[in-house]
């Protein structure tokens, strides 16, 4: 009976032992190797980003040992340089593990095309507004005698009248031409054949006139940049305002 006893108590030492040696071993993985393993405690601010270049970017990101990938889809905007960081995720000042990988979405390189709207006879008020809300800013606005009163005659970008459905980059500035409300005037058109081209504008412009299109032409016999053509012709008698378009010898200079 006592050997029974004997080895029942052996029996039992040896589970305590061995329990005991598990509960140290558990306490020694959780508390010490799996931190050491997963960087438990260590984490790194994310640096703000937001205006910084992509290779200012990502040398930002080394230095902080964090890593990044950059988004497929990326914005546009025309405050920002090209390749620009707009948005990153996680967002700036989160606390991160050391190594987490920050998205980056950027700034197009190129600005995307925007078909123009018509805006011709729409009130200026009405215009300003679809301009700001489809990406494009209001340029200069550019009053002509016409009877009608901040009513937009001709939309221009880089000083060349454009219909609708031109494609301007995203951010491009319109200029408008805007009725003053003061065209009823009847006057005799000037004869600007044979005139350089900038006399002729200034001289349609003077005149209470609009600038319409201008069609370059190459012609042996007129030296280049004088006007050989213009529609309505001389001596007829139009309103203030009235569009005049001009053929012009040469090509055009972009």
């Amino acid at each position: 009976m006592s050997g029974f006893s004997y080895s029942l108590k052996k029996v039992l030492i040896n589970l305590i032992v061995i329990i005991a040696i598990s509960f140290l071993l558990g306490f020694l993985f959780l508390k010490l190797y799996l931190p050491m393993y997963t960087n438990h405690g260590e984490t790194v601010s994310v640096p703000d980003l937001s205006g910084y270049t992509f290779d200012e970017s990502t040398d930002i990101l080394e230095n902080a040992g964090l890593n990044y990938e950059v988004s497929l889809d990326s914005g546009f905007s025309t405050d920002e340089k090209p390749l620009a960081v707009l948005k990153q995720m996680p967002a700036a000042e989160e606390q991160v593990k050391n190594g987490r990988k920050i998205y980056l979405t950027l700034n197009a390189r190129n600005a995307p095309l925007i078909k123009m709207p018509k805006l011709v006879n729409m009130p200026l008020k009405n215009v300003q507004e679809i301009l700001a809300n489809i990406g494009l800013e209001r340029g200069e606005i550019i009053y002509v005698p016409d009877i009608g009163i901040n009513v937009v005659l001709e939309q221009r970008y880089r000083g060349v009248s454009i219909d609708e459905g031109f494609e301007v980059p995203k951010g491009a500035r319109i200029d408008l031409v805007v009725g003053d409300g003061l065209g009823n005037q009847i006057l005799s058109v000037p004869n600007f054949v044979g005139m350089d081209e900038i006399d002729a504008e200034f001289l349609i412009l003077g005149s209470g006139l609009r600038v319409g299109q201008k069609n370059y032409f190459k012609n042996d016999t007129i030296p280049s940049g004088r006007v050989f053509r213009q529609t309505p012709e001389a001596e007829m008698q139009v309103k203030t305002g009235e569009i005049i378009d001009l053929w012009i010898s040469g090509e055009r200079d972009f």
